[in-house]
Order: structure tokens, then sequence, then C-alpha cells
């Protein structure tokens, strides 16, 4: 079974949504997991809380990053230096 797979364990109708939306979005927001929306017992839509939405987001430009430093790293890129990266960093965060 792979990763999709056992990330989708909640199905539930449209119907659902339309007939008790705060019950279906308490599902959405207590198991910060996708649910998976049926229309006419066919998966039609998949909903997810805002939150769970932008940590998902987060988690795919960090493996873009990391991704990107494989590449450089591969191609035998020099690597820059952690304690100039770090002060680099900080500046930037105190300063917005």
């Amino acid at each position: 079974m792979g990763r999709q797979e056992d990330i989708i364990t909640n199905i539930k109708p449209s119907t659902a949504i339309r007939h008790d939306y705060n019950s279906f979005s308490k599902l959405c927001h207590e198991t910060q997991a996708p649910v998976v929306v049926t229309k006419n017992g066919e998966a039609d839509l998949v909903v997810m809380s805002h939150e769970s939405y932008q940590k998902m987001v987060a988690r795919q430009r960090l493996g873009q990053m990391l991704s990107a430093v494989d590449r450089e790293i591969a191609e035998g890129k020099p690597m820059r230096d952690f304690e100039a990266t770090f002060t680099s960093i900080k500046k930037r965060i105190e300063n917005e």
C-alpha cells in the first residue's frame, strides 16, 4: 500500500457537508487529515483544514529545497559555511 493510500482514511458523502457542516469541519480539524468527499459513490473532492493544507505546502517546499541541495552536492558544488549562513538567516529574521 502506497503512502497516499495510507493518508486518506476518511471518506464521506457530499451530503455530510450539506447536512452537517459543523461536524464535517470538526472532523477535518481534529484528524488533521484529508477527507475524500464522494458524489454518487465516486471520489469527487478532497477536503482538509487550512492548517493541514499549510503544513502540507511547507513540507513540499522543504522537500524541493532539500532536493536542490542534494543536486548541488551531487554536482560537487562547494557547500556554504555554516556560521556565515546561520548569521545571514538570523539577520533576515531580525529584520522582518
